[in-house]
């Protein structure tokens, strides 16, 4: 029985000095496998842009001509739109009095598209109707022209814009496998170059198209509605010239 004591207390402190031995190199196990602290990484939107190549220099040009058209014709566009609400009744009175010279000058100093317009028309009145229907209707055909200069050049960019990324996209797709051809794997490191110019180019070419697209409609929306009202405005002072023989 004594002997049986004296054995269980030897292993009892072997195993206790074991463990403490142990212990130095299990915290250095722990520390080891514990998750490594991940450092964020910021990037600037020019740094990203950068990443996508020289595809994307066009992509630029097309995004700042797209802003610049936009701009430009947003003004014209805005400044056309501007409705003078004495406008008709004064030149009813003008043209009714017989005074047609104040209202072709009344006309010349409002310079918009439906002021112009009837300018045309004052200056046949005593001509037949139809005649002065059609002048008007040139007149106003030559000013929704003006004002839909160059947003061709938004329908175009909208176009071709995607078309530009799409080929960003294949260059980048070319630069992947050439990349895994000299590094013979397949590692993120080696694709990431390819990988960000594809994305890049493919994302550039879409928000530049989007932008060229939803601008050309959205003036010619614009435009639409200054041409309807042009129409309203011309029958409007076509009924004003029938007036006098009722």
């Amino acid at each position: 029985m004594y002997m049986l004591n004296f054995i269980l207390q030897t292993g009892s402190a072997v195993i206790n000095t074991v463990a403490d031995s142990l212990k130095p190199a299990v915290t250095g196990i722990q520390s080891a496998v514990t998750t490594p602290e991940v450092t964020e990484t910021k990037i600037s939107l020019f740094e990203m842009i950068a990443k996508g190549g020289p595809i994307m220099i066009p992509l630029a040009l097309l995004f700042i001509v797209s802003i610049y058209v936009l701009i430009t014709r947003l003004l014209v566009i805005s400044k056309a739109s501007k409705k003078s609400n004495n406008l008709a009744l004064s030149l009813k009175e003008m043209i009714l009095s017989g005074n047609i010279a104040n209202a072709k000058l009344m006309c010349k100093n409002n310079n918009t598209p439906e002021s112009t317009m009837i300018e045309q028309g004052v200056s046949r009145i005593g001509q037949p109707v139809q005649e002065i229907r059609e002048a008007m209707n040139k007149s106003g055909a030559n000013e929704i022209a003006k004002l839909e200069k160059n947003l061709n050049i938004l329908n175009i960019i909208g176009r071709i814009a995607p078309m530009f990324g799409f080929i960003g996209t294949i260059i980048g797709v070319i630069k992947i496998f050439y990349s895994i051809s000299l590094a013979k794997t397949v590692e993120i490191e080696v694709i990431s170059g390819g990988l960000y110019q594809k994305m890049i180019t493919s994302a550039g070419g879409l928000v530049v198209g989007v932008f060229a697209f939803v601008a050309y409609h959205w003036l010619n929306t614009r435009i639409d509605k200054l041409a309807h009202r042009m129409e309203d405005t011309q029958i409007e002072f076509l009924d004003m010239l029938n007036e006098p023989t009722k």
